[in-house]
């Protein structure tokens, strides 16, 4: 893999900032977020008051823990603009979520806030390995969802050449990276699994493309994922994390040169991590549930947002803001069977580790009899042999690592089904059978 490490001296100066020159500016910044949201949006006004707390509370920090939390509940009670805190003629873009559990979740940007967002993808970027004047082939969905234009703005501002294929198509996907020739790629770790098995099936050696780095985000992936991919295509694989609630891509990103976490970009975000059972903040290095609020958006500022995210912070390494871990799961996405807790990461990282096995898999949650069961999908490696033996290897890891039995169900290559943006992990067929 090439060496893709910046030059310090081309990093913005707010990356390498002191502490105490960050920190001043989030109180700042702080405390214009609480004073935009509570003078114009009736909600967070309201919550305020019943909490009896007022922007003009915040002295340091610490006194942000004060302030109540927002949910992804309270976009959807208060459906489609009801959060904004600018009139509607001055939101330029609107996203939302694809609203398969209710109400689609509507989120607006002021053209400052897209400005915010396109330096902030930039930034991104270059701390991904990206250089002005790559060529950057987005595989992210265009549309509602904001991975496709917030990766494609970020890619322009960087000064980069932008292919917007979008997600699906994957012939296509390998046909035009080896035309194209491009050095970087922007996708989900779930679809690059899928074009890393097209190249397999063309019989065309995916460590000869053009790729030098790929920057994954969208849904929790694992190390292991990492090492797979990497050693695949011979590139870096760098993780990006956003949610569309606090800006879309870019909120974090690892940097190239030590992949050991995702560094905030805390000078428009402050994170915080708290128990998501008792809502309590808790101290840095311990894992917990991800909480953020904006410090520049106008169209829809956050205040201490409840991301469902598990993960912990941890004190800068490349850059001076802090890191968090790689996302372990998510509070409202754990499975609980027979009172085992268990996320869709542990379970890759096992299907990865064993023997003969691809890295496509689906849990599925069934009845058996009276109780919760999990079956796990799985699918042989081409060429590979012995799916009875696999399927006996994996199930004895699961059994080990989370205590639980599993049935695991081992198919021929391709049987898995396939995601074309997000991969759907997790199937509740429990009220089925």
């Amino acid at each position: 893999m090439d060496d893709l490490t910046p030059d310090r001296a081309t990093l913005e100066p707010i990356e390498i900032a002191s502490r105490d020159e960050i920190e001043a500016l989030q109180i700042k910044r702080l405390r214009w977020s609480l004073s935009h949201a509570y003078e114009n949006v009736a909600m967070v006004r309201a919550r305020f008051d019943e909490r009896g707390v007022h922007p003009e509370d915040l002295h340091t920090l610490e006194d942000l823990a004060k302030f109540p939390f927002t949910e992804k509940a309270d976009l959807r009670e208060h459906y489609p603009f009801g959060l904004f805190a600018v009139p509607r003629d001055q939101i330029v873009r609107l996203h939302a979520s694809s609203g398969t559990t209710g109400k689609p979740t509507v989120v607006g940007y002021t053209a400052r806030d897209i400005d915010n967002w396109a330096d902030l993808v930039a930034r991104s970027l270059r701390a991904a390995g990206v250089r002005r004047g790559d060529i950057v082939h987005n595989a992210y969905g265009y549309g509602l969802f904001t991975g496709g234009l917030g990766a494609h703005y970020g890619i322009e501002r960087l000064g980069c050449t932008a292919v917007p294929i979008s997600g699906g198509m994957t012939e296509r996907q390998v046909t035009l990276i080896e035309d194209f020739r491009p050095d970087a790629i922007t996708v989900t770790p779930s679809y690059m699994l899928n074009i890393l098995e097209e190249y397999h099936r063309r019989g065309i050696d995916p460590r000869e493309s053009s790729l030098k780095v790929g920057i994954f985000g969208a849904e929790p992936w694992t190390n292991a994922m990492r090492a797979e991919v990497e050693a695949a295509f011979d590139m870096h694989a760098v993780d990006i994390y956003g949610l569309s609630e606090i800006m879309g891509p870019g909120v974090a990103n690892e940097c190239v040169e030590t992949k050991d976490g995702l560094h905030i970009w805390e000078d428009h975000f402050y994170p915080e991590i708290i128990d998501p059972d008792t809502g309590e903040v808790l101290p840095e290095g311990e894992v917990g549930e991800l909480v953020f609020t904006t410090l520049t958006k106008e169209g829809l500022p956050m205040i201490r947002y409840r991301t469902r995210d598990l993960t912990r912070l941890l004190p800068g390494t490349a850059r001076s803001m802090r890191r968090m871990e790689k996302i372990t799961g998510r509070s409202d996405d754990m499975i609980i069977l027979r009172g085992i807790n268990v996320f869709p990461s542990q379970i890759e990282e096992l299907v990865l580790a064993t023997t003969g096995l691809a890295p496509h898999f689906q849990i599925e949650l069934v009845k058996a009899g009276a109780m919760d069961a999990m079956r796990v999908h799985v699918e042989m490696a081409p060429g590979a042999g012995g799916s009875e033996e696999a399927a006996r290897a994996l199930t004895l890891k699961i059994k080990g690592t989370a205590g639980l039995s599993a049935d695991v169900v081992v198919a021929e290559p391709g049987g898995v089904e396939r995601s074309q943006g997000k991969a759907r992990r997790v199937v509740d067929n429990r009220a089925k059978t």
